[in-house]
């Protein structure tokens, strides 16, 4: 190598990183991952340079000249082609944290789920948002657009504005949702030859009618807020404390308290404990740098623990034999070690070129076990291996499978392993692991399990199967439609949906632990296939199906019997049907990969199809202790609890019965009915003088996806539980709390919490009102009670509402807010829940139409009986003064 590759290579293992961090006032380890679909176009890398560059400079100013982008790596698609273009160390499409790919719409959005503060999961933004230089009319800078989506994404902030409630009443006066009160603007309804129209009034919900909108001035007093509308001109900065609009019913306010966008960054977000004392800068931030790099084919060294503890584990080898068979891709280059007393080289690196060179690999792998455990030989001779690849291991994989307890020191081998560049992923058996097993696996980008090794847990096969690296074309990766196992003398049967999106390369293994049993699968269409027409590894005790062509869509039914006692499991893989069609695909994650008990863990699933998230859908999480114990959790997408928001793709659900120790987790989803995503940002034209209309974005096909019933299940990485006494957590805070004045009573509703967060039952709730929001919200006792004694909480989940009368008559005009807590059997009580509004509103049959928002009838008279006023007294004044000027002539 020469000194210039040296010098490059260095700068990219120091630099390696898998998570953003803010090192001094700037923001590095950022890793923006262009989709491998995305056609190759180097204008596109000068774009998000420039991108980044622009809003660098936006995100200094939004945030007192404190932050700026440091450094950014640009990941291009492994078919890109070029010189120009480093080696890829830790950096995947996965794992970056902005994407740029096709979707439906050019909008930019990030994917957001989590809890108000926490970091949102990635920015999506287009290759032609980038590209085409007419977007900026739709979305405002691309620079100010992407430090909006950065505040989602980073600190875990929402938007000002709503596209469901664009209109609310605040003590009789019809307000727009906005950030911060003092955007001024005008209500028009388009019509649909292009010109405006006043905005008639809903005679149900006296609000502007449906297609009302607010038309901000383009030339405003106010420089926020950047959540609301990033397109203003004026606007370059968050809405603080002084200007927030406390009461409009936006997600900022619904998910956060009614807190001030600024307050959250300072006080909630990651970054919480360095904003507040970092200094602004004292002059303007330079210009962030950037690398460009690129990760080709892969090339995975399997190092495989062969010591005396894994004598009785089968499992190794079925698992590994599952990996090479299905999972591993075609072209990779594999390489493969076992380890003990000492470490052998098995295979050296082999390009995967055919089935007979899968196979090849496959006898190959080893089949007995002796000896001690010394990980950092078998560790360091994996290395040795990669680096016969090109002399570096940068960007190379290792897989490395062992009990967990090593005989030598593997704290000292794995820092260095780390620093070499590879991502290493860990699989530990034991219940002891050692620490440093988890570490390589998160410092260096990737995955840490922990699978329950029990005979009829099929875990390991799991684990071996999640083991893929996308570069964003999930054609090109192997989905999971079923693993299930059990201990039975009889038949063990089920059925796998293959859906209209899979079929390719479709295979069933199924592992049997003593006898062959007798197997059926039947076809949709009534085919039945017998273990004669399997592939049947007697050493392995494995029997494999390898459907011919493409899997009939359609219920597969598959029937086992056996007369002796004994585990059998079954796996069943396929590919996405083709090129075209993007396969469904689940995506897992907990909200922390290490608990002390302080704070709920909770399990997310994301059901989506190439961005589309899949609604309806029945999903459930089985999460095992290191002991054996198992909880089923049954995940909700119903927008209460610890799910966020309803109809999005992503089931979620607090876990609160854990064990001390290491837990494994391990997804089945069902499927009902799908659904297009929810749209992210705020684009609205502006009034300038004479309202001009911007361009009507692209239309986006509505139609639902097809697809029928599937079956899918997925691994999420383990994690690890440590506490001294089991954590009591009282109901989960209530978020979705509505309210309505009918005439001279209330009706409120919400969603039921539970006794634990959103499990059980709670025990009573306490429900306050005031006609001042921010009492209500800092002070919730010092409310106004309502008396609650006959109302019995539902189970976890349920609908609730209550109706009651107030002790006296509302006036006209007038808005109250309504907030509540709920209390467990140990007297544990909730965060209070989100504020609700309601206004009284009387029939007006004179009103009909509205021409400013935030005036009633009123205060419009008054207004122009003062302008009046005031002209009548300029008008006198100028007489008087001519005439007095006259008579003095």
């Amino acid at each position: 190598m020469d000194s210039r590759t040296v010098f490059v290579l260095l700068w990219m293992l120091l630099s390696s990183s898998t998570g953003i961090k803010l090192d001094g006032n700037g923001y590095v380890d950022i890793t923006i991952a262009i989709g491998s679909k995305v056609p190759q176009d180097n204008t596109l890398i000068d774009k998000i340079k420039d991108m980044f560059t622009e809003g660098s400079n936006y995100l200094h100013q939004a945030l007192g000249k404190k932050v700026y982008f440091k450094e950014a790596t640009i990941l291009v698609p492994p078919n890109w082609s070029g010189k120009e273009f480093d080696r890829a160390s830790t950096e995947s499409y996965e794992k970056a944290r902005i994407r740029i790919d096709k979707a439906q719409s050019d909008e930019p959005y990030a994917h957001q789920y989590d809890e108000c503060g926490n970091e949102a999961q990635f920015i999506h933004f287009t290759p032609n948002y980038l590209l085409n230089d007419s977007v900026i009319q739709l979305y405002g800078p691309r620079g100010k657009v992407l430090v909006h989506e950065w505040a989602h994404l980073r600190w875990g902030v929402y938007d000002e504005y709503s596209e469901t409630k664009p209109f609310y009443h605040s003590n009789g006066r019809i307000a727009a949702t906005r950030c911060s009160n003092f955007i001024d603007g005008l209500l028009y309804h388009p019509s649909a030859d292009g010109s405006l129209q006043l905005c008639n009034i809903d005679q149900q919900t006296f609000l502007p009618t449906k297609g009302c909108t607010y038309f901000p001035n383009k030339n405003q007093y106010t420089d926020s807020s950047i959540m609301f509308m990033p397109s203003l001109d004026s606007v370059i900065t968050f809405c603080q404390a002084h200007e927030h609009n406390y009461e409009a019913p936006n997600l900022q306010n619904e998910r956060c308290g009614n807190k001030p966008t600024w307050n959250v960054i300072f006080e909630d977000s990651v970054d919480k404990d360095t904003l507040p004392s970092l200094k602004p800068m004292s002059s303007s931030p330079p210009a962030p740098t950037f690398k460009v790099v690129q990760r080709k084919q892969r090339v995975v060294c399997l190092i495989l623990d062969v010591s005396g503890s894994m004598t009785t584990n089968p499992r190794l080898q079925q698992a590994a034999t599952h990996l090479l068979r299905n999972i591993i891709e075609d072209q990779a280059t594999v390489g493969i070690v076992r380890f003990s007393t000492d470490a052998t080289l098995l295979s050296p690196l082999t390009t995967i070129d055919s089935e007979s060179t899968r196979e090849k690999l496959i006898k190959l792998l080893p089949s007995t076990a002796s000896g001690s455990t010394n990980m950092c030989k078998g560790l360091n001779l994996g290395l040795q291996v990669l680096r016969t690849d090109n002399g570096v291991e940068l960007g190379d994989e290792i897989i490395f499978l062992t009990d967990g307890e090593a005989t030598d020191d593997i704290d000292s081998c794995s820092r260095d392993a780390i620093k070499t560049g590879a991502i290493i992923h860990t699989i530990a058996l034991g219940p002891n692991a050692a620490n440093a097993l988890r570490d390589m696996a998160t410092q260096t980008g990737g995955i840490y399990f922990t699978p329950n090794d029990q005979i009829t847990s099929n875990q390991l096969m799991d684990a071996f199967a999640s083991l893929t690296l996308s570069n964003g074309d999930y054609t090109k990766d192997p989905v999971q439609l079923e693993s299930v196992g059990v201990k039975t003398s009889e038949w063990f049967n089920g059925t796998v949906s293959v859906d209209q999106t899979v079929g390719n390369k479709t295979s069933f293994v199924i592992i049997y632990q003593q006898s062959v049993p007798i197997i059926f699968i039947q076809s949709p269409s009534g085919s039945i296939y017998n273990q004669t027409e399997m592939n049947h590894d007697i050493l392995l005790k494995t029997l494999t199906l390898n459907v011919p062509g493409t899997a009939e869509p359609g219920d597969w039914k598959y029937n086992i019997q056996t007369t002796t006692l004994q585990a059998l499991t079954i796996t069943v893989t396929s590919y996405a049907v083709s090129a075209d069609v993007p396969p469904i695909i689940v995506k897992t994650r907990m909200n922390q990969q290490f608990s002390d008990g302080t704070k709920p863990l909770i399990v997310f699933a994301e059901v989506s199809q190439n961005y589309r998230p899949v609604i309806k859908a029945e999903v459930w999480a089985t999460l095992e202790s290191q002991s054996g114990s198992a909880q089923e959790l049954q995940l909700l997408d119903n927008g209460a609890g610890a799910d966020a928001f309803k109809d999005d793709g992503v089931y979620s659900r607090y876990f609160t019965k854990f064990e001390k120790g290491r837990i494994s987790l391990k997804y089945g989803t069902a499927w009902r009915k799908p659904s297009d995503r929810i749209k992210q940002i705020q684009v609205v034209p502006l009034i300038s003088g004479v309202v001009e209309l911007n361009p009507p974005k692209p239309p986006v096909s509505e139609e639902p996806l097809e697809v029928g019933s599937f079956t899918r299940t997925a691994i999420g990485e383990s994690f690890e539980v440590d506490f001294t006494t089991p954590p009591n957590f009282p109901p989960n805070k209530i978020t979705d709390l509505s309210a309505e004045i009918q005439e001279d009573s209330v009706l409120l509703s919400w969603t039921a919490p539970g006794e634990d967060l959103d499990q059980g039952t709670a025990k009573s709730y306490e429900i306050r009102w005031s006609y001042d929001l921010q009492m209500l919200r800092e002070s919730f006792s010092n409310g106004h009670v309502v008396n609650t004694a006959a109302v019995s909480p539902l189970e976890a989940g349920s609908v609730e509402q209550h109706s009651f009368n107030l002790s006296f008559t509302v006036q006209n005009g007038t808005t109250i807010f309504f907030a509540v807590q709920s209390e467990d059997e140990q007297n544990g009580k909730s965060e209070t829940s989100n504020i609700a509004q309601a206004s009284k509103i009387l029939p007006d049959p004179n009103l009909h139409g509205i021409s400013n928002p935030g005036l009633n009838l009123t205060v419009l008279v008054i207004s122009l009986c003062v302008v009046t006023m005031v002209i009548c007294f300029v008008v006198a004044v100028i007489t008087w003064s001519v005439r007095r000027r006259k008579r003095l002539g």
